[in-house]
């Protein structure tokens, strides 16, 4: 990044130390001010850009890089790597286009991809996809770490954690060790953690990835995606595969997502606050089977998830006896959205089965706790519950 005005807009937090989180959401990826400009500069609409001469210098076409981006990777590179030199980030229009740039810019025919059997709907696509360039997919759930067993070989790990929706959690650190010795890359999906609940490249990952639509953007409003790596030799093959597909950001989506980061921390702590009221309470009634929450203490994934994570995440999922009673449940609901994916500043819910790309009981809920009052959310649920009963 060869524009000096460019550059963070902090260095230090109080008394010289690192800043906290809040600060450091607030103040991600600004550049250093100028008089008379904008605190956060206006998304920068350019196809191309001056170039006389030769074409050096950071912008040249638009499909390249644009100053929006630019902030916005600065933005997201210093939530996910804190005060770590060599870290690159690139931004993408969607979740899914972030983690098709790692799977197909780091795997040949030929090659060994290690994926969880029970993360995000969309991977059964990927993986029938890779296998008609003559991939081969290994897939094992994510809890216990079952994909130790099946690393042998293997040129890259997919871990997923916490899973989505089964909120089941793993050792990044011990798989990532472990894909290492083998001669693998490790690939993250911090989605549901968000860089506020957890560091996967502190945790020894090669790439971070996630989908910015859900709890980093966190008002429904905005698809995007993200890959963070220190390798530049593998972000090198990121980037160009970026170019060769032509995922790119829209910029004005970009500056919506660098936006919203200004107030990550003040959303996460308040929803990741609220799940665990509202996990505390569901596990209170009886018809409520299946609980999953990694903040809980008797969650199976609590001992493991505290050992690496910071925040546990806003989503909880539990399931009702049946598809007919989880529907009126929703139906029920006054506070909370039918809606498919999570984070939102607005409570959503929805029966995950009605997909039908999730091994999930009919009955299966999949709740996304918003920003309401606490006492109003659960109110509302334990209210939804009993009217559902009949």
């Amino acid at each position: 990044m060869n524009d000096s005005r460019m550059t963070s807009g902090y260095e230090t937090g109080a008394g010289g130390t690192s800043p906290g989180e809040g600060t450091r959401a607030v103040r991600a990826g600004l550049p250093d001010p100028v008089k008379h400009e904008p605190t956060l500069p206006g998304p920068v609409f350019a196809a191309h850009f001056h170039l006389p001469g030769d074409p050096t210098g950071p912008y040249t076409y638009g499909r390249d890089e644009n100053p929006t981006w630019t902030l916005l990777e600065r933005a997201i590179g210093e939530l996910e790597a804190p005060g770590q030199d060599g870290v690159e980030t690139l931004v993408f229009p969607s979740g899914m286009a972030a983690i098709s740039s790692v799977l197909f810019s780091q795997l040949r025919t030929g090659d060994v991809a290690v994926l969880p059997n029970d993360g995000y709907q969309a991977l059964p696509l990927v993986r029938a996809q890779l296998e008609t360039y003559g991939i081969e997919v290994r897939t094992a759930p994510t809890g216990g770490d079952a994909q130790l067993d099946l690393l042998d070989g293997a040129r890259l790990l997919w871990i997923e954690t916490p899973s989505n929706p089964g909120l089941d959690v793993c050792d990044v650190r011990r798989l990532a060790e472990a894909a290492h010795a083998r001669g693998a890359l490790v690939a993250v999906d911090n989605t549901l953690a968000t860089p506020l609940g957890q560091r996967p490249l502190e945790l020894g990952a090669d790439f971070t990835v996630a989908s910015g639509t859900k709890q980093l953007t966190g008002h429904g409003d905005v698809l995007l995606g993200y890959v963070a790596g220190r390798d530049a030799e593998a972000m090198a093959a990121v980037r160009r595969w970026r170019k060769i597909a032509g995922a790119i950001t829209g910029p004005m989506e970009a500056w919506l997502a660098h936006r919203s980061i200004a107030t990550l921390q003040l959303r996460v702590d308040r929803q990741n606050a609220t799940a665990l009221t509202l996990a505390q309470a569901l596990r209170e009634r009886p018809e409520v089977t299946g609980l999953r929450y990694p903040g809980l203490p008797d969650d199976p994934s609590y001992k493991i998830a505290s050992q690496q994570m910071r925040r546990y995440g806003c989503v909880v999922s539990f399931t009702l006896p049946s598809q007919a009673r989880a529907d009126r449940f929703l139906d029920a609901l006054r506070l909370v959205d039918d809606a498919t994916s999570f984070g939102g500043v607005r409570s959503t819910a929805e029966r995950r089965g009605r997909w039908g790309g999730d091994a999930v009981p009919e009955g299966f809920v999949r709740f996304s706790v918003g920003a309401e009052d606490p006492a109003d959310l659960v109110a509302d649920v334990l209210r939804a519950l009993d009217e559902s009963a009949g």
